[in-house]
């Protein structure tokens, strides 16, 4: 687990060769910094670090220069971009490489070098040789996006990498109210320390005071409003939302979303599926399942085919210049209280 490798490379227990490889971007990129840091000093970055993009240069150069000897230090820090001949994915590229010079590489990798080969891939394509190869060679670094119980203690242990005690409701409406995008969470909780340095401890209180609403997020809650059927809520958080010049087509499109998740969560629940099983067939965060489900509740199939009939009449005439678009939105709130 890719929480797992940190904790090793920040006790120096370094690999020679790794492979990182998912779409989670924050992961890989956290994983390169730490792996860097740990390994070169400040002024040994500019002699002894390089990085390629293998769809635009051949793995030949790397490898050349993985094989020579550090300048004025021990070690030296060599990243692969976008292995293109990892994937069976289409790509762009249309440089040759030398795969057989890569597989002897990895068999005896240069003892002062460490190979970092990162590859932003939803798969790799396990048929080829070379990701066999690697796979067996290097240290394996999976960036997928992380469950609810990993993504919390990951904010735990970014805050006290911060010298803060986060409290366990206080991570829970962090993520429903910043989301699960992880350089947010990672600004966010940054921006919370700052702001406790004093006390050493963030809570309810400073989340909710400091913490920015994504749209989505302001979404949900005025949906969580009409679900409790308080429109006068829903109405100022739209109004809020026109303030801060939100495109109503955005804020429409949102909305549908939303309810077509809530419709989706609730079918599929009912044919059985567990939160996970949901969240990898729809391929979206666990977390926003869970929050579905919650509002999901709330509403019978009829009303939700109702609902999203309304929603599609309304973007219908949104997009044919119909009626004001903001009056729109309001009306159609007020045809969702129920």
């Amino acid at each position: 687990m890719v929480l797992e490798i940190w904790k090793k490379i920040k006790k120096k227990d370094i690999a020679p060769i790794y492979l990182l490889y998912g779409t989670e971007a924050f992961l890989i990129n956290e994983t390169k910094q730490l792996l860097l840091n740990h390994i070169l000093d400040e002024e040994e970055k500019d002699f002894n670090f390089s990085a390629y993009d293998l769809e635009e240069t051949s793995v030949d150069f790397a490898l050349e220069d993985a094989e020579t000897f550090p300048f004025l230090g021990e070690k030296k820090v060599v990243f692969l971009h976008n292995p293109v001949f990892l994937t069976a994915e289409k790509t762009k590229a249309k440089v040759e490489h030398n795969l057989a010079k890569l597989e002897a590489y990895l068999k005896e990798p240069a003892p002062y070098t460490v190979m970092v080969i990162s590859a932003p891939y939803e798969k790799l394509d396990e048929r080829k040789k070379i990701t066999k190869e690697i796979k067996r060679s290097a240290e394996l670094v999976e960036a997928k996006k992380l469950s609810e119980h990993e993504l919390k203690k990951w904010v735990r242990d970014r805050a006290i990498s911060n010298g803060m005690e986060f409290e366990e409701n206080a991570i829970d409406l962090l993520l429903s109210l910043a989301g699960t995008n992880m350089f947010m969470l990672a600004s966010e909780v940054d921006k919370l320390s700052l702001f406790a340095a004093e006390q050493k401890r963030i809570d309810s209180g400073l989340v909710e005071k400091l913490v920015a609403r994504t749209l989505e997020q302001n979404i949900f809650s005025l949906i969580e409003r009409v679900v409790q059927r308080k429109l006068d809520e829903a109405l100022r958080i739209y109004y809020d939302l026109l303030k801060q010049n939100e495109e109503p087509i955005k804020i429409l499109a949102l909305l549908s979303g939303q309810f077509r998740l809530i419709y989706q969560v609730k079918e599929l629940s009912r044919r059985g599926y567990g939160q996970q099983q949901i969240a990898a067939y729809l391929k979206i965060h666990p977390f926003r399942v869970k929050l579905a489900l919650g509002q999901a509740g709330s509403f019978r199939d009829e009303e939700l085919a109702n609902l999203m009939e309304m929603l599609a009449e309304a973007d219908y005439q949104m997009k044919t210049g119909g009626m004001n678009k903001s009056l729109l939105i309001e009306m159609l709130l007020f045809r969702l209280k129920r």
